[in-house]
């Protein structure tokens, strides 16, 4: 869905309607063209890999992978929304460090505490987004500086809480990313729930509003909408999937870190923009997102087989994101040439 067709979901008076109706094939072909480079690049990775290693191709390659790259994911479906505002959000770092030490700290072996505490994480992480996103509001500040200063206090207190890595969880809990139905482990069903939520999320008028202003912003508030509210919704949106990024990844390593949430700001970003979400709002698809988290996972597992230094890792992953971009820009002046 381009842009022009989501303001034309919007109730706007006719001087502030700027696009014509009818399809936006123009659009849909913008929105296409660097996805479709993000699947290119999956599928040569994955060939890559499948020659240099036995049984990538079953299930339980499949099982592994998405638990190996479903912190990022869900990191990254926050920061989709947000990037599709038009904004940016470092305070996930935060959210999900502070949720792992509240986790390791307070979860415990009765199920009813465990599931508040596991509640109480996911609503400080939306209580926290919405913050970043009233400040960023009522101030008129930039995000990056809203959400680096939060970044920094959610990792201060963190480390108040849990100075160092430890405390535990219990083993149920740890048990969860490895349970199965119909051969598949939970993490592969949260993929799929991902991608229900975005193909309701994007038909809701929040998914809508968030959209469109991220693009056309002076349109949307033309249209009446709340540019405050949007913000509030958008921020406390990746607030809530960095928290739940956090429940995941304490099922990996089980105990908390006060600082491990860093380690997931940038891949966050490069997995959306390596799947084809725009830097400057307004377009993206939360399949491109995943499709780049798995990109960067797997470059992790190709630097394993290959025997080299992980220190290659980070070099591999900015080359990657680097060729994306380009490849991406290459795609999307094609994709002009051939609609006007």
């Amino acid at each position: 869905m381009s842009v022009e067709q989501t303001m034309e979901g919007a109730q706007m008076p006719a001087h502030a309607k700027d696009t014509k109706p009818g399809i936006d094939w123009r659009g849909r072909a913008l929105d296409r063209a660097p996805f479709l480079v993000a699947c290119l690049m999956l599928a040569l990775i994955v060939a890559i890999y499948g020659s240099l290693q036995s049984g990538v191709f079953t299930l339980d390659e499949l099982n592994l992978d998405t638990a190996a790259a479903m912190t990022l994911m869900l990191a990254a479906t926050g920061q989709t929304i947000v990037l599709l505002r038009g904004g940016i959000d470092l305070s996930i770092g935060g959210m999900i460090s502070l949720g792992t030490v509240i986790a390791a700290t307070r979860f415990a072996d009765d199920p009813s505490t465990t599931a508040f505490w596991a509640l109480a994480i996911l609503a400080l992480g939306f209580l926290i987004g919405a913050l970043n996103g009233l400040l960023i509001s009522l101030l008129k500040l930039q995000p990056f500086l809203v959400t680096l200063a939060t970044w920094s206090i959610l990792n201060g207190v963190a480390m108040i809480i849990l100075p160092t890595d430890g405390g535990s969880v219990p083993g149920w809990w740890v048990g969860f990313a490895s349970a199965q139905f119909l051969g598949l482990t939970s993490p592969v069903w949260m993929l799929l729930a991902l991608l229900v939520f975005w193909w309701w999320f994007r038909a809701t008028r929040v998914g809508i509003t968030i959209q469109a202003s991220g693009s056309k912003e002076k349109s949307a508030f033309l249209s009446g909408v709340s540019i405050t509210r949007v913000n509030i919704v958008t921020y406390g949106l990746s607030g809530l999937f960095a928290a739940g990024a956090a429940l995941f990844l304490i099922t990996q390593t089980g105990a908390g870190s006060p600082t491990i949430g860093k380690d997931y700001i940038l891949p966050s970003v490069a997995a959306a923009v390596i799947g084809g979400v725009s830097l400057f709002g307004g377009r993206g698809h939360l399949a491109g997102t995943l499709i780049g988290a798995f990109v960067l996972t797997l470059i992790g597992n190709l630097v394993f087989v290959l025997h080299v230094s992980s220190y290659w890792q980070p070099v591999a992953s900015g080359v990657i994101l680097l060729l994306s971009v380009l490849a991406s820009s290459v795609a999307e002046k094609a994709a002009r040439s051939r609609v006007q």
